[in-house]
């Protein structure tokens, strides 16, 4: 247990959160000789990973890329088991991790950040947390992850339902049992295409309301051959500069062709190669510019509607289930069994397109065609992505301005790591960074080495104070706007561009250029002595 702190702290770094990216932090910031507090709002570490727990949860990027790269010897004792790993693996593996790079000790769990506030007098932040503990120090790492603000709505009569109420992102931490239930899952997105698969073979009857339908294609999921994992082990250094150097930070084995330099033979042949293999990182790489040409994104788009078709036994149905949006513009998916749970009579397919959610009752819900009565209630909801974990925090820079309003207004994020008018402060994969759509580790381990070696260069020049100035944020933010307006992101409504949340500012906070080129741009400016930053001494 934490120790009780009965007055103000003096630190070096605070840093807040305790995923893949706190814990990495963490270890370079010891690494650097400086003093650190590390604050974690739940019981231990994992981020999202300690958070979200339903049944079928797993990752949608392969083991062997979704880890550490950074530690040779990390990568040689662990082991994982499947090729698409599960939350609970995943937790044990930053549970391993934590105790291997010895960071565990550094934190303070079930300690929830309630704000943080910069005091120009000092050059130093003031964090407060909901106990009442006060901290000061010189420099804030946000490390509070993209997906980590649950959305919820706000449906009418919810509160009246007198069933069980259950979040994806919030899932207890005991095993949930569906037999004899009836269930109402309302989402279909990457949660929601997951908890059905698995609760749709438990529960008496499952009612899935859907609003907006996904792409999803099949994983594919088996457990990691040793030869396999022996290989990989042995060629683990080139396997990661491989991943590097790539557009989405993973070994994809793309031909590296636009959509138009294939015959339409060649181009089925990839695009069957690539659904048959099951990953969407491969899938979204079938040809370079399906994310840009239309011509390449209809044809992927069309392909996965024909396997979706192939999937469901009514045709009527499966229109229902038909997306009509730009193929990998809103999460492409991943499943096992999810369209083939819609062939079974205990499931039926309630689309938000034809009757809308009136109300919960209390013993169901209500929509216009008619009432339905459930026992538990799921929500697979989504998330307030990327800025919404830090737009609950009150964090107040200089002048009193507050983070949440100003990303209220724009999503704004120099470099996708610092914030004009928040001096001394870094944001882990912030907007107008590739990690969303990315291997997000490996934009996450860009993101701490390069931090730290900023952090190292400030003490090595004595400079107290770096600020991102005004006209390069603006400039940065622009860039973002441009690559993706170049391509069809223009057109997305999901998380990526804030959509999914009323009265959110619309931007795509999604560094389109991608992972390699991304990672280019940052060394850059860091060889250049860090242009777009004020430097005080």
């Amino acid at each position: 247990m934490a120790p009780h702190i009965t007055q103000t702290e003096q630190t070096d770094v605070v840093v807040v959160g305790a995923g893949f990216a706190g814990l990495y932090v963490a270890y370079k910031v010891r690494e650097l000789g400086l003093s650190l507090i590390a604050m974690e709002r739940g019981g231990g570490v994992g981020g999202t990973w300690y958070w979200n727990r339903y049944p079928g949860l797993r990752c949608d990027v392969e083991s062997v890329d979704y880890s550490y790269s950074f530690s040779p010897a990390l990568q040689q004792e662990w082991t994982w088991t499947e090729k698409f790993p599960s939350q609970p693996e995943i937790l044990r593996y930053l549970d391993w991790a934590a105790d291997k790079l010895d960071v565990t000790k550094l934190y303070r769990f079930n300690t929830t950040v309630s704000a943080a506030t910069w005091n120009d007098k000092t050059s130093r932040w003031i964090v407060t947390t909901e106990s009442g503990t006060v901290v000061e120090t010189r420099y804030i790492v946000w490390a509070t992850g993209i997906l980590s603000a649950p959305k919820i709505p706000d449906f009418p009569g919810l509160e009246d339902f007198t069933g069980r109420v259950l979040n994806t992102a919030t899932w207890p931490h005991e095993d949930v049992d569906f037999a004899g239930k009836r269930v109402a899952v309302v989402g279909t997105g990457s949660s929601g295409i997951q908890v059905i698969s698995v609760v749709a073979k438990q529960a008496e009857q499952l009612y899935v309301l859907q609003r907006t339908p996904s792409f999803s294609l099949p994983a594919h999921n088996k457990p990691l051959e040793p030869t396999r994992m022996a290989w990989i082990k042995q060629n683990y250094s080139q396997y990661r500069a491989d991943a590097r150097a790539s557009m989405l930070g993973c070994v994809t084995e793309s031909i590296n062709k636009n959509f138009s330099d294939l015959t339409p033979e060649q181009a089925r042949a990839e695009l069957e190669r690539t659904y048959t293999y099951g990953s969407p990182m491969r899938f979204a790489s079938t040809f370079n510019d399906i994310v840009a040409d239309p011509s390449a994104n209809k044809a992927a788009a069309d392909f996965a509607r024909e396997k979706i078709r192939e999937r469901v036994s009514d045709p009527k149905l499966a229109e229902k289930l038909m997306p009509d949006h730009y193929i990998t513009t809103r999460r492409l998916c991943i499943d096992t069994d999810y369209y083939e749970a819609y062939n079974r009579k205990n499931v039926t397919l309630i689309d938000m397109r034809e009757e809308n959610l009136i109300r919960f009752t209390v013993d169901g819900f209500e929509t216009t065609a008619g009432t339905y009565e459930v026992d538990t209630v799921i929500l697979a909801t989504g998330f307030d992505a990327v800025t919404g974990a830090l737009r609950r925090i009150d964090i107040t820079g200089r002048n009193g301005i507050t983070l949440s309003d100003k990303w209220g207004a724009a999503p704004s994020c120099y470099l996708g790591l610092a914030v004009s008018g928040f001096p001394n402060s870094f944001v882990v994969a912030g907007p107008g960074s590739p990690g969303p759509l990315s291997n997000v580790v490996l934009s996450i381990e860009q993101h701490v080495e390069w931090i730290t070696n900023m952090l190292a260069f400030l003490d090595k020049e004595g400079v107290t104070v770096f600020e991102a100035t005004p006209e390069a944020e603006k400039r940065w933010d622009d860039h973002v706007a441009e690559l993706s307006d170049s391509t069809l992101m223009r057109y997305s409504t999901a998380w990526y561009s804030g959509a999914n949340i009323a009265g959110k500012p619309r931007s795509n906070v999604v560094y389109m250029g991608g992972v390699a080129p991304y990672e280019e741009e940052l060394m850059d400016i860091a060889t250049r002595g860090y242009p777009g930053f004020t430097l005080t001494k």
